[in-house]
């Protein structure tokens, strides 16, 4: 086990109440590679150095204010169903937790309900693992209803799986008479029957979320604006880019799952056209399955959207394994990255590099696949973000037709479906007709050359 560094108390974070809540070991216990045996690691573990796991999970932790005393790398050959780690490990933090004033362990892994029950009691102390954790900031994080209903969506089906039997002693009234009637409901099943009858009323409430967000595109859909969708791992810089394209007030900062709550912002092409920019909560690597189940009418802008782009911090030492945890999240929502064209990568933070440095990327983008371009850009100092904007217009346009056409200035409801169904470029009225330009999508071109004997626009 390796220490990896020790914090102070005087720090120590303050709760809403003004206690000291504590100090807080983060333990990556990461598999150990076998030595002839590489399929024993799993694809995940090949990917991460065991130094950049920690670093982040110390960073999920200090996203909520906890002060992180250590942070220390156990490696395991083997996981051990009753405690995941191995007895001489439990035994050696044990030592550490009752000398160093620790009430909270973060184990950074998947504990299975049993494993956590078992590591609090030889602990003496709080365990929460990498799931508990990523579900304790979004609580802290999400300020809206939506984002509010989300996360207490996922935090209730994960708290499901942890009710142990505790209370065997709290049974209630038995059932039937006499001897004939067996225990009645135990405290256990009745908080296992209220937590399910709380997640179906939050179930049936993000429906109605759900059916509100279908509301909203079909009316930007009859404008028509085209969706633009920011993606990447969380710390990116999503929100950064978000206020740097739309003049926005998203709150950004350089912490892990700054911000959670979607949000929508009319972005400003170059040569005059609109879209609509939608900022997503920041993906991470194993990611909680039950977030991402709560968050998918969020995520559902991500499907929806015309185009997509994945921000990258481009400097973290990282940055190519969580591109891949990036991708597998898409994969997760239905969206293969390699296949449709509908994906444009920013490589962010490049204000971080050297001249020569940025060179080198500047190569190293050039020689990326063509249906998945890339480019460099600091939504910190704004380097870059015209060619990202005119890349991003080029794209969007590809999918649609622009055309002339003239209409009589009597026909009000063709000129009025004009305006829900295309964007309109140009409009001049000449000799009681209206002369328009206007972009239709590809499944609406027929149409509009059909009812008003309409034209391709000649460059």
């Amino acid at each position: 086990m390796e220490p990896r560094g020790r914090e102070g108390g005087a720090d120590r974070p303050r709760s809403a109440e003004g206690r000291a809540s504590g100090r807080v070991v983060v333990i990556g216990p990461y598999l150990r590679m076998r030595r002839g045996n590489a399929e024993a690691q799993t694809e995940e573990h090949a990917l991460r150095d065991f130094e950049a796991r920690l670093d982040e999970a110390t960073g999920l932790a200090r996203a909520i204010d906890l002060s992180v005393a250590e942070a220390l790398i156990a490696p395991i050959s083997q996981i051990r169903p009753a405690t995941y780690l191995g007895k001489g490990k439990v035994e050696e933090i044990t030592g550490l937790i009752a000398g160093h004033d620790i009430e909270l362990v973060v184990m950074d892994c998947a504990l299975s309900p049993i494993q956590q029950r078992n590591l609090e009691k030889a602990w003496n102390t709080k365990v929460l693992d990498r799931t508990g954790l990523i579900l304790e900031i979004f609580g802290r994080r999400a300020k809206t209803k939506e984002g509010a209903l989300q996360v207490e969506l996922a935090h209730l089906n994960y708290q499901r799986s942890r009710l142990v039997r505790s209370w065997t002693h709290l049974e209630r009234q038995r059932g039937g008479f006499g001897f004939m009637g067996g225990p009645g409901e135990t405290q256990i099943e009745a908080d296992r029957r209220l937590i399910g009858e709380r997640i179906t009323r939050l179930q049936n409430e993000l429906k109605k979320v759900q059916a509100t967000r279908r509301l909203h595109r079909a009316g930007r859909q009859r404008v028509p604006y085209r969706v633009v969708a920011l993606v990447g791992y969380t710390n990116a810089g999503k929100s950064t880019l978000f206020n740097r394209l739309t003049r926005g007030q998203v709150q950004a900062a350089d912490m892990l799952f700054a911000t959670l709550d979607p949000t929508l912002r009319s972005l400003d092409l170059p040569h005059g056209g609109k879209a609509m920019l939608s900022d997503t909560v920041g993906f991470i690597s194993n990611l909680p399955t039950q977030l991402v189940a709560a968050f998918r009418a969020t995520l559902e802008e991500v499907l929806e959207a015309d185009l997509i782009l994945h921000v990258r911090d481009i400097s973290h030492e990282d940055a190519e394994a969580q591109e891949r945890d990036v991708d597998a999240v898409l994969r997760q929502l239905g969206i293969d990255p390699d296949v449709g064209g509908r994906i444009l990568e920013v490589w962010n933070k490049i204000d971080r590099f050297s001249p020569e440095e940025r060179e080198h990327l500047q190569n190293t983008a050039a020689r990326r696949p063509a249906e998945r371009p890339c480019f460099l850009v600091s939504a910190e100092t704004g380097e870059g973000i015209g060619a990202l904007l005119a890349a991003i217009e080029v794209r969007l346009a590809a999918a649609s037709t622009t055309l002339d056409l003239s209409v009589d200035a009597a026909d009000g409801a063709g000129i009025s479906w004009l305006h829900r169904n295309a964007e309109v470029l140009d409009k001049k009225l000449h000799d009681g007709r209206f002369d328009m330009t206007v972009r239709v999508d590809a499944s609406k071109r027929d149409i509009v050359v059909s009812r008003f004997d309409a034209v391709p626009r000649v460059a």
